[in-house]
């Protein structure tokens, strides 16, 4: 079996044994990182290789595991002459989250915990209960009341029990945090276990090869939690390392305005966020995040990359789901937001870029109200 690379705070340095159960740093309670520097392979190499993540597998830190459903390889399609979208849609549980956890429930395999756990919104908890039931792993999904019926329903389905914690996405964070600290969980955290991050890198390791060997000017993702954005810019890190980029592309964030603890921060030239706020309710729930906890890491990662953030009102994220419906593409509200950003905001205009579509549409419908 290969080894697993350590873990360890980036706040403050703190390691972590690799087989540990622990999920956060023992220190300061944050998130953790992995001490993992891959080289990926070249263009030519690829050609071939597997239909899946493991595609990229210098860059995986485990081998390719028997719960893959063969995740990854989503197409890109142009929706203007500068923008086209990646369909991250059409992964096998209808969110690009499943990048991230079928690399939690191969480790979890690794480690053999008595039990799994995890806290979502939604998508996140549907693909580590895809990826659970797959490794036969019991699995226990925390969501805050008024997650969408259709992602409680998808979850369900998979065998994992859901507990519904009355309050906002942070009192379900909560209360799975405080489970997480018992004996003989592991804690399939998509926010603080860093190899959710190097399974979301893949995202820009696929834009880089169907691109022949390149990336656009511009990468727009949605940030709530920033899983998807911390990702692009660990594969940005490595390609550009290896040699395989001359330039990387700028990381422009996306939030909704109605929850934007992190733009809020970018106006105010600040290193984190500022006070938290109770969330209200948005159309795009899956990252109406009040305090994420990589904040000092997400900011910074745009700040680096010379792009910005931005955010979408609930009418032009409903706009953007009907035009993009327009096009052949019924996508979830939530991940339309990066659309809504590129056809309509000034800053983004005349640049190539390329926005991701993250969950279908069928998991919650037309935006018709928020919340």
């Amino acid at each position: 079996m290969t080894a697993l690379p350590d873990r360890y705070c980036p706040a403050d340095g703190t390691r972590i044994a690799a087989d540990s159960l622990a999920w956060c740093c023992p220190v300061c309670r944050g998130p953790l990182d992995l001490d993992y520097a891959p080289t990926p392979a070249g263009l030519k190499s690829l050609a071939g290789r597997v239909g899946s993540l493991w595609r990229y597998a210098e860059c995986l830190p485990l081998p390719r595991p028997d719960c893959t459903l063969g995740e990854g390889r989503t197409p890109v399609v142009p929706l203007s002459a500068t923008v086209s979208a990646k369909l991250d849609f059409l992964m096998p549980t209808l969110s690009f989250k499943d990048r991230g956890a079928v690399l939690l429930a191969a480790l979890a395999t690794r480690l053999r915990p008595d039990r799994v756990i995890a806290d979502s919104s939604g998508n996140a908890g549907t693909a580590l209960a895809a990826y659970c039931a797959r490794a036969r792993l019991p699995c226990t999904v925390y969501v805050p009341e008024g997650t969408s019926p259709k992602k409680l329903e998808q979850i369900g389905a998979h065998g994992a029990r859901l507990e519904v914690i009355a309050g906002d996405r942070e009192a379900a964070a909560t209360a799975a945090r405080a489970a997480a600290d018992e004996p003989g969980v592991f804690y399939a955290s998509h926010v603080y276990n860093p190899y959710f991050l190097h399974g979301t890198k893949t995202y820009v390791h696929e834009l880089w090869e169907d691109l022949g060997g390149r990336l656009p000017e511009v990468l727009v993702v949605p940030v709530g939690n920033g899983t998807l954005l911390l990702g692009a810019a660990l594969a940005v890190r490595e390609l550009h390392s290896a040699g395989l980029i001359d330039r990387r592309p700028a990381l422009h964030a996306v939030q909704a305005a109605a929850v934007a603890p992190l733009a809020e921060a970018w106006r105010a030239g600040a290193e984190d966020i500022g006070p938290v706020l109770p969330a209200v309710p948005t159309f795009a729930e899956g990252i109406a995040i009040p305090n994420p906890p990589r904040a000092r890491q997400i900011l910074r990662a745009v700040r680096e990359s010379g792009g910005a953030f931005h955010t979408v009102t609930e009418d032009q994220i409903r706009h953007a789901q009907l035009d993009l419906a327009s096009q052949g593409l019924y996508v979830e509200s939530t991940g339309v937001a990066c659309w809504a950003a590129a056809r309509e905001l000034p800053a983004l205009q005349g640049r190539t870029s390329v926005v991701p579509l993250c969950g279908a549409g069928l998991k919650t419908g037309l935006a018709t109200h928020p919340g």
